[in-house]
């Protein structure tokens, strides 16, 4: 089962949930801010896999959602979906919401 990283703070982390609820993908939602616990795994995982987050970190993100499958760990959870065969993605009405330092993004 997927583990999913996130807050519910996050526009992008809402939508993901909103999409994977429609697909009946099954996940784990792990929200960081819950506990020290939850943030530092995220944080485990972001500072361990530089490949993956180095682009987000560059432009003032955080890295969530992050979607662990395994060994595996991403944050594009649209095209994860898309590879899926998944088109027709649903967004809630924040979704230009920025939860970045930058306002560009989340």
């Amino acid at each position: 089962m997927l583990k999913v990283y996130g807050s519910k703070n996050c526009p992008d982390c809402r939508n993901l949930k909103l999409n994977f609820l429609k697909y009946g993908i099954e996940f784990e939602e792990i929200e960081i801010l819950d506990s020290l616990k939850n943030l530092k795994e995220f944080l485990h995982y972001r500072d361990n896999n530089k490949e993956v987050f180095e682009r987000l970190i560059e432009i003032g993100d955080i890295g969530i959602p992050c979607i662990i499958n395994g060994d595996v760990v991403f944050t594009d959870w649209e095209a994860y979906l898309y590879a899926l065969g998944f088109k027709d993605l649903i967004y809630e009405d924040s979704f230009k919401a920025s939860c970045s330092i930058n306002g560009k993004g989340c």
